[in-house]
């Protein structure tokens, strides 16, 4: 026995109406965090390594990608605030990760190692950390850079130190605001 038009016309409208309330978002855009957070602590992160003032760029960076995101007001400090995010810089790892023909290296991984506590003052409660979140990237070392130091990379007008704060500041501030 066929089923009547009208009985597929009505499934298919609940259907498109069901699917067009089905709870994405734009990436980026969402936050799963309590709305009475406004304010944002960022006070400058610990440096535990003995790269010279790195962490400076990785907390202008998180700064900066919380306010991209337009919601929070972001302080530097960690008193009168709604939630403090605080992170410290165990360990950076910089190892060759490809040669070129004089046997020089040209390319290298760098490797950072962060703990990262994202706190409610308010509720006196830990909402996000991760104890060793690692980061890695590779990175081509400059040709005037390639017979001298790896740690050319790291040094304050480094585009690979810029791109790497960059992208791990991406990486916390959508962890945390996104609820991965």
């Amino acid at each position: 026995m066929p089923v009547p038009r009208v009985h597929i016309a009505s499934v298919v409208l609940v259907l498109a109406l069901l699917s067009t309330s089905c709870g994405y978002s734009l990436s980026g855009r969402g936050s799963f965090l309590p709305a009475y957070i406004r304010s944002v602590g960022v006070p400058q992160f610990i440096n535990a390594t003995t790269y010279f003032e790195i962490e400076q760029p990785f907390t202008e960076k998180i700064r900066s990608e919380f306010i991209g995101r337009g919601r929070y007001q972001v302080l530097p400090q960690d008193d009168a605030v709604d939630a403090v995010l605080r992170g410290t810089i165990l360990a950076v790892l910089i190892a060759p990760a490809n040669f070129n023909d004089q046997q020089q290296a040209s390319r290298y991984v760098i490797t950072v190692t962060m703990k990262i506590e994202f706190f409610d003052v308010k509720n006196n409660k830990n909402l996000w950390e991760n104890p060793a979140m690692v980061f890695r990237d590779e990175y081509d070392l400059p040709e005037e850079f390639q017979a001298g130091n790896p740690q050319a990379f790291l040094g304050q007008a480094s585009n690979a130190l810029e791109r790497l704060s960059a992208d791990f500041a991406r990486t916390v501030v959508s962890a945390i605001l996104e609820a991965f």
